[in-house]
């Protein structure tokens, strides 16, 4: 397992992901995160999750290694599915998540940091947005939770670094702490709201969820259709090359 489930007395769960050298996400670790925020929100004792990593940075990404070795377009494929299946997991959670995110985060890293309820950040964490360099298309209905559209739009066309302190200036990010104060703010922050009523925190996150929350399953499929189309022309295949080679 690269993931870790750490419970805390105070009512809050962290889920620690971990995948040296870099924490690149594989199919199967997102899966994994899927299945882990799924089954830790049936928990009662439990009334807010924390995401964060371990090592050099929050997320590198997905894992490049095994797209290319899958046959046909099973890993560029694969990682849009699971990388989406991964995000609802923690946009429908029954209990606040509460992402944590230090050094780099990129790719299906931000999408996933972008769902979370509450985002927290080393002084030093970037987001980067590189799906146009890999053939892929998905990701704008989770992202646009971090940044203004157009700022979105930017990143992505440019697959340019965003720093965590122009998104704090958008109000995405919580606050801004040094990395050795990352992990315990957030937890701090947890124990903060898992002190309140676990019904009524629930119940406000549904609330919310309701009112305000993407609707990241009716547009998922629309937008990984253009992965499809990319795919199927080729088009995605020269890009991920070009990539590799520099």
């Amino acid at each position: 397992m690269t993931h870790k489930l750490i419970q805390h007395i105070s009512g809050v769960a962290e889920i620690v992901f971990s995948n040296p050298p870099a924490n690149a996400h594989g199919i199967g670790d997102l899966d994994e995160l899927a299945a882990l925020l799924q089954e830790t929100e049936k928990n009662p004792d439990i009334g807010v999750i924390v995401l964060r990593s371990e090592g050099k940075g929050f997320s590198a990404g997905g894992n490049m290694k095994e797209m290319l070795e899958l046959e046909g377009h099973h890993g560029i494929i694969g990682q849009a599915r699971s990388g989406y299946a991964a995000s609802l997991a923690i946009a429908e959670c029954a209990v606040p998540v509460i992402g944590a995110v230090h050094g780099y985060c990129i790719g299906v890293g931000v999408l996933l940091a972008a769902v979370c309820d509450i985002v927290l950040a080393s002084d030093d964490a970037s987001f980067l947005l590189a799906e146009i360099d890999f053939g892929a298309t998905a990701g704008a209905i989770q992202a646009i939770g971090l940044m203004p559209e157009k700022r979105l739009r930017s990143a992505m066309y440019t697959a340019e670094k965003v720093m965590a302190t122009e998104l704090e200036r958008y109000g995405s990010i919580h606050s801004i702490v040094s990395r050795d104060d990352l992990s315990t703010t957030a937890l701090e922050l947890g124990e903060t709201i898992a002190a309140k009523s676990p019904v009524s925190v629930r119940a406000m996150k549904a609330s919310i969820d309701g009112s305000v929350a993407r609707s990241i399953r009716d547009y998922y499929r629309a937008e990984i259709s253009y992965t499809y189309e990319l795919n199927m022309l080729g088009a995605a295949a020269e890009a991920r090359k070009a990539f590799f080679e520099g």
